[in-house]
């Protein structure tokens, strides 16, 4: 089953890792940054070794977006961001795994103090996706 992995974070100023540029991340000992980014590092090694890891990207910073939306029958294109709210998307990554449980054992591993990540299947990725 495919499952996207989506990385919501909103780090000033914009950058990668997203977690360096956030207020609760910062705010946590050096000693548990070490340990939350450590166990980031051992779930991507493992992904890679199982074969479970599709893909993924960092994305760039959201004030180079552009929107392209129907306004009265026209095409209308504009900057970005789209969000309204202080999170914006700042990565992915597509996983292919054997069941939901991973799915969410792997999700909970990518998300740290600042973050919100949501775990959404892929449409046409898998029996439990469709």
């Amino acid at each position: 089953m495919k499952y996207v992995i989506l990385i919501q974070s909103n780090p000033q100023p914009w950058g990668h890792p997203t977690s360096d540029f956030l207020p609760a991340y910062q705010e946590q000992s050096q000693e548990e940054r070490e340990r939350l980014n450590g166990d980031f590092e051992r779930m991507l090694g493992e992904l890679g070794d199982r074969g479970e890891l599709v893909g993924g990207e960092a994305l760039g910073d959201p004030a180079a977006a552009r929107l392209f939306r129907w306004s009265g029958g026209e095409r209308v294109v504009t900057d970005g961001p789209y969000a309204e709210g202080k999170e914006h998307l700042a990565g992915f990554f597509l996983i292919d795994v054997e069941s939901q449980e991973r799915a969410e054992e792997i999700t909970r591993a990518f998300s740290g103090p600042g973050e919100t990540v949501e775990l959404r299947p892929v449409m046409g990725g898998g029996d439990d996706a469709d």
